[in-house]
C-alpha cells in the first residue's frame, strides 16, 4: 500500500488502531496549541484533550472582579464575553489545527469551578447487542432513566468511566509505553 503522508514506512496499528491509520498523529498537538494560543485568554496552559474526531481546547478564565463575582449571571456573562470576543480568532486557530491534524476542534472554559463547552461533537457510535444487553438499555428508558436506547447506552458508558477512571488511565498509559517500545523497535 502507498504511503501518502510522507517519507517512511505506513505504520498501522496503535494510537487508535486500524480505525486511525489515516489520521494525522495529534501528540504534540497541547504544545502547539500552547504556542498559539494568546497568552492572556486563560490564566494559565490551556487543557488539549484528542480522540479520533476531535480535539477539545479548555482554559480557565479570570476570575469575575465584583462584589457578584461567584454569582451564576457573573461566571455566565464573563464566559459569554469570552466565547464572543475570541471568536474570529477560535475559528482561525481551529482552521489551522483542523488542517494539521485532521480532526475538528471545540473549545471551552472553566471558572469558578464551572466548566462549558462550546460547540463540540457528538459522534455516533453503532453496536450490535445480544437481548441480554437490550434488556439493559430497555430497562433504563422504561424507567426513565433515558429517552431512548442511544440516550441509555451513553449514560451507562458515562457511568463507567466515571467508575472506573483510574484503571482507564492505567490502561492508557500501558498503551502510551506499547507505542514507545513499537517506535524504538525495528521498522519494518
Amino acid at each position: 500500500m502507498r504511503n501518502t503522508q510522507g517519507p517512511g514506512p505506513r505504520r498501522f496499528g496503535r494510537p487508535g488502531g486500524w480505525q486511525q491509520a489515516d489520521v494525522p498523529d495529534a501528540s504534540g498537538a497541547a504544545e502547539w496549541f500552547t504556542g498559539r494560543l494568546p497568552d492572556d485568554w486563560f490564566t494559565g496552559p490551556a487543557t488539549v484533550e484528542v480522540d479520533r474526531e476531535e480535539i477539545v481546547v479548555v482554559g480557565e478564565l479570570p476570575p469575575v472582579e465584583s462584589a457578584d463575582s461567584g454569582s451564576e449571571a457573573a461566571i455566565d456573562g464573563r464566559i459569554s464575553r469570552f466565547r464572543e470576543t475570541t471568536r474570529g480568532d477560535r475559528m482561525r486557530i481551529a482552521d489551522e489545527a483542523e488542517r494539521r491534524y485532521g480532526r475538528k476542534v471545540a473549545w471551552g472554559v472553566s471558572l469558578d469551578g464551572h466548566q462549558t463547552l462550546f460547540t463540540h461533537l457528538a459522534v455516533p457510535v453503532m453496536t450490535r447487542l445480544r437481548q441480554p444487553e437490550r434488556k439493559v438499555l430497555d430497562t433504563l428508558v422504561d424507567a426513565g432513566v433515558a429517552r431512548s436506547r442511544s440516550d441509555a447506552l451513553m449514560w451507562t458508558v458515562r457511568l463507567a468511566g466515571q467508575h472506573s477512571e483510574q484503571w482507564l488511565a492505567e490502561l492508557r498509559d500501558a498503551m502510551a509505553k506499547v507505542d514507545e517500545l513499537r517506535a524504538d523497535g525495528p521498522q519494518i
